[in-house]
């Protein structure tokens, strides 16, 4: 679960029952998932582990989902030597390859009779420049484009759950992307790592939004939210040389450890307070760090309907996978 204490920001009053000495354990507090399903995409290492312990930990039966068994079952073994109430299982998921995707649901489906909570956090920074195996500029591919299929796919199960969510975890980067440029979703112009990651998390915003807005129209109780973790140190960064993330880390006060950077992921997908089309990051200053609060990370971009829609439409023609209502 990490450690038991803080040493961050200064965070701001926002009354939101948290601390500095608050962890993953006292976020998801008193409430109990014993019974329920729940899918974390890249959950063998970083912010998506730390969320599966928790969820793990408070009795739910958790499928980490990610490319490599092995990773996935080291993650499991490691997972298990906490105080776990609830059950864990690997799931191969590919999210740069569409056929991978439907085929992890299918099976998925064919195995489970409920899927309670998805939490959408796996996800690529910064890498050379490459494609997915469907084409498309890995960042959004990956980020953006897997998820939104990958979520399609399992519609169908999440919806039957009573306040079942999608979590859909983005980035403060986000706000360096004021559209979705689709001229520029498979490499058609020069490669900018830190453009296209802008751009595919703000995708996964306005992908968030947009489902919370069509699931309220049909009236479902399926919540769609979305959260972003502050600045945290992970894998996620691999990419990127050793001397530029020095240097950009001194851009930062606090730079958090994964386990405080589950923790707006976590608020999202088990607190009784979230509502659809919520946003939480980090309560401190310039939301780097600190405890789950709604998010003031926006442009404005993230909750445009006209871009949203557009986004929606080519996603489903790209992956063919459709919303059923």
């Amino acid at each position: 679960m990490g450690q038991d204490n803080y040493q961050g920001a200064l965070q701001r009053p926002i009354g939101s029952g948290f601390n500095a000495e608050s962890t993953t354990g006292d976020v998801i507090k008193g409430i109990d998932l014993t019974g329920k399903t729940a899918i974390v995409t890249g959950a063998n290492t970083g912010i998506g582990y730390e969320t599966a312990l928790a969820l793990y930990e408070a009795g739910a039966n958790v499928v980490v989902a990610c490319r490599d068994e092995g990773k996935a079952k080291q993650a499991i073994e490691k997972m298990q030597l906490s105080e776990g109430k609830g059950s864990l299982e690997i799931g191969i998921l590919n999210l740069a390859n569409l056929e991978a995707i439907r085929t992890f649901a299918a099976d998925f489906k064919n195995n489970h009779q409920r899927l309670d909570l998805l939490i959408n956090n796996a996800g690529v920074m910064m890498p050379p420049a490459s494609k997915t195996d469907d084409g498309f500029e890995l960042q959004f591919g990956v980020n953006f484009i897997g998820h939104f299929a990958l979520t399609g796919h399992l519609y169908p199960l999440l919806k039957e759950r009573k306040n079942g969510r999608v979590v859909t975890v983005s980035s403060g980067a986000s706000t360096f992307a004021k559209e979705v440029d689709f001229d520029n979703l498979k490499l058609e112009k020069p490669y900018d790592a830190n453009r296209e990651y802008a751009v595919s998390k703000l995708a996964g915003l306005q992908f968030a939004f947009e489902l919370d807005r069509r699931l309220k129209a049909i009236g479902s109780s399926l919540l769609s939210t979305a959260s972003h973790p502050g600045v945290v140190y992970t894998d996620l960064q691999r990419h990127i040389p050793e001397d530029e993330l020095k240097a950009a880390w001194k851009n930062f006060s606090t730079v958090s450890d994964p386990w405080q950077g589950a923790l707006p992921s976590l608020f999202a997908a088990t607190s009784e307070a979230v509502t659809g089309g919520d946003y939480y990051g980090p309560d401190g200053e310039r939301e780097q760090s600190g405890y789950p609060a709604p998010s003031q990370l926006l442009t404005g971009a993230e909750r445009d309907e006209e871009q949203a829609r557009k986004l929606w439409h080519y996603a489903q023609e790209k992956t063919g996978v459709i919303f059923p209502s």
